[in-house]
């Protein structure tokens, strides 16, 4: 005689393995943004400029994109940003957020 299944253990077994995998996207998702020292922004402009990436639909720009990113994952150096640059022309820094020391190198 079979062995009756026990649905709602699948069930479980099913949310926690999507909740690991959500979980595991947003940590990655930040990883990336250090890693491309995009977290040197404040909120809204990374924000902002997420936003407008994601609603462009010209084919160029994506792949140019495309081919930039798989450029830094295959370890070329990124294009540095203002905090790299030692660019001191930005506002004073935002309450509760980190500031790395002028002329320290960005993430890795």
């Amino acid at each position: 005689m079979r062995k009756p299944r026990d649905f709602d253990a699948e069930l479980k077994a099913l949310e926690d393995k999507a909740r690991e995998l959500r979980t595991r996207k947003v940590q990655q998702l930040g990883e990336l943004v250090i890693a491309t020292g995009a977290d040197a922004l404040a909120p809204e402009e990374l924000a902002g400029a997420l936003m407008v990436l994601a609603e462009t639909t010209d084919p160029a720009k994506r792949e140019a994109w495309a081919k930039r990113g798989a450029a830094m994952f295959r370890g070329k150096t990124r294009r540095a940003s203002p905090a790299d640059r030692g660019d001191t022309g930005r506002a004073e820094a935002k309450p509760g957020r980190a500031q790395p020391p002028s002329g320290s190198p960005g993430p890795a």
